[in-house]
């Protein structure tokens, strides 16, 4: 009667461990959704021609690409695709990472990508009057 009374709490655990397991969420083995932060996007501005980026290609202020603030922590890898769209219209397009900016991010000032002109335009900026930035919300691409 000794011996019987540890296997029989060995087997009440093994049940309850099991009805854990069979419980536990799906959604645990699923991948994270990525995650859309709001925050501001400014744009280039006039930049000579044939001036170079970070990352070593030609500057093209009319391609979709983008610098990130160089106080972003952590940093967005060149190459790295992020969906960006304008919270006031609803437009999107996906810029590529080739550059970085010296500008700094703040609570008051949440600066997030650095924009070519063309780019800034195709989501609704206003560059002639300048706006300076419009706020957008980007979502980083697998």
């Amino acid at each position: 009667m000794v011996r019987a009374l540890p296997l029989a709490r060995l087997a009440v655990g093994a049940t309850a461990l099991a009805a854990v397991v069979v419980a536990a969420p799906p959604s645990s083995a699923a991948p994270a959704a990525p995650r859309a932060d709001t925050c501001w996007a400014t744009h280039y501005g006039p930049i000579p021609p044939g001036s170079y980026t970070a990352s070593g290609e030609i500057f093209d202020n009319n391609a979709d690409t983008a610098a990130t603030s160089l106080s972003r922590d952590p940093q967005l890898p060149f190459n790295t695709r992020v969906k960006v769209t304008n919270t006031a219209n609803g437009a999107s397009l996906v810029v590529r990472i080739n550059d970085r900016g010296t500008f700094t991010q703040t609570p008051q000032e949440p600066k997030c990508l650095d924009l070519t002109d063309g780019a800034f335009q195709r989501l609704g900026g206003v560059i002639d009057p300048d706006q300076g930035h419009i706020e957008v919300t980007e979502e980083v691409l697998p």
